[in-house]
């Protein structure tokens, strides 16, 4: 074969590959639609646990087609280990949901407010939300790191109870089924996630999350495209979802959500 040959052939073998990839990509996020749109809160309300309506305005604001938690307005620390922790709260969807994968992004900054000594870098998402209160009862995907231990802790649960979860016999951070981990009875409390490949801790680069939820069926805690947590036998099959501000300054971004009209099987997603 000549060589002019030979390299038409693999440059058709690289175009082939790249057209296969893009396709598999925009398959792969076919359906997803803004949950937020980047602009206003249309489809959203603030609580937070002052109940001041006009500072969870100031908490939440939108820059850039981002939320900014705790942005310029606010000082480097924010009533820092005072007890009052009153901008503790989230920003609500309207609407309930049931079955779905939602993504979004994050990354910290550099202001620290609140109970910081206890919870450093925390935040998050809640989904399946009945009681929208201060703090509110429904499914966590914690978002948090702690810089004293350097530990990450996104991917977390705080479930109050809500689910069964996979870990090793007697241990206490999930393990995936298909590596041994083994079915729990319901907790109160933290569950842990999987130690990740990586993440992004305070180096102002952004976190990929992805929450797939299938009603009371099961929930998985994916990061940066690993699984890192997940749960079964849900005691609760829908409601609204929230983003958190807590103890430090924090960015989101590209929150994006695909529902479904009927469950899929848990096993479409643990490869």
């Amino acid at each position: 074969m000549k060589t002019t040959s030979i390299l038409n052939y693999l440059t058709a073998i690289l175009i082939v590959g790249v057209l296969f990839t893009s396709c598999t990509n925009e398959t792969k996020n076919k359906g997803f639609v803004k949950l937020h749109n980047g602009k206003n809160w249309d489809g959203w309300y603030f609580k937070i646990r002052s109940g001041d309506d006009e500072m969870a305005k100031k908490v939440y604001s939108i820059e850039n087609e981002m939320v900014h938690v705790f942005n310029d307005q606010f000082p480097d620390s924010i009533k820092l280990n005072t007890g009052e922790n009153d901008t503790h709260g989230l920003f609500y969807t309207k609407k309930k949901y049931s079955k779905f994968i939602l993504k979004f992004e994050y990354k910290w900054g550099s202001k620290i407010a609140n109970n910081f000594d206890k919870y450093q870098y925390d935040a998050g998402c809640y989904y399946h939300v009945f009681d929208d209160k201060i703090w509110p009862k429904g499914i966590e995907y914690q978002v948090r790191y702690n810089h004293v231990t350097n530990k990450n802790h996104t991917g977390d649960f705080w479930a109050g109870n809500l689910l069964q979860w996979y870990t090793a016999e007697g241990g206490n951070t999930f393990l995936h089924p298909n590596k041994g981990g083994i079915l729990q009875p319901m907790k109160n409390g933290e569950h842990l996630a999987s130690k990740p490949t990586n993440f992004n801790a305070l180096n102002d680069k952004w976190n990929e999350c992805e929450v797939i939820v299938m009603g009371n069926k099961y929930c998985i805690h994916k990061l940066n495209g690993e699984i890192v947590n997940m749960g079964v036998n849900l005691k609760v099959s829908e409601g609204v979802i929230g983003f958190q501000s807590e103890t430090a300054e924090i960015f989101y971004r590209n929150i994006e959500i695909k529902e479904f009209d009927k469950e899929l099987p848990i096993e479409d997603f643990l490869n």
